[in-house]
């Protein structure tokens, strides 16, 4: 992984990470929020996946369906946030929708992606302090604007 803080202005930094080969992006991108001291930030991503699961949250059992993408696919479109969680720690909700070999896409909540060739993120820190609670009742952590 290399990253380069590209912008700095009233608080707010934006960072370009690129990730190689071989790399698991939401560990990579974990690692890097922490290493950095990310407490709240958007982010938008492009690249390739040598494989990679996806996710559907089925409310009914409060966990994701797991689809699994096992084969080269480009990373058409990936957006998400950072906040931080109840242990204090980064905590990454990503989508993305992967396009496949024949031009049909599969999409959902990333749950894994294997870097191949590469993976270009663009993380707009904000200035403020994003916290994501667990919802017992629903089964997930969201974002809680009143912390």
């Amino acid at each position: 992984m290399k990253s380069k803080l590209v912008a700095e202005t009233s608080g707010q930094r934006t960072f370009v990470v690129v990730l190689d080969p071989g790399e698991e992006a939401i560990a990579a991108l974990t690692a890097f929020a922490d290493q950095k001291e990310i407490t709240g930030a958007s982010l938008a991503a492009i690249g390739a996946f040598e494989k990679a699961t996806v996710g559907w949250f089925d409310f009914q059992s409060k966990s994701y369906r797991k689809i699994p993408v096992d084969e080269q696919c480009e990373v058409l479109s990936a957006i998400g946030d950072i906040a931080v969680d109840d242990s204090g720690k980064p905590s990454l909700h990503l989508h993305a929708v992967l396009g496949l070999h024949d031009g049909s896409a599969r999409g959902g909540h990333l749950l894994e992606g294997i870097v191949r060739p590469t993976l270009e993120i663009t993380v707009l820190e904000s200035p403020g302090y994003l916290r994501r609670r667990k919802r017992p009742e629903l089964g997930i952590a969201l974002i809680d604007l009143e912390a």
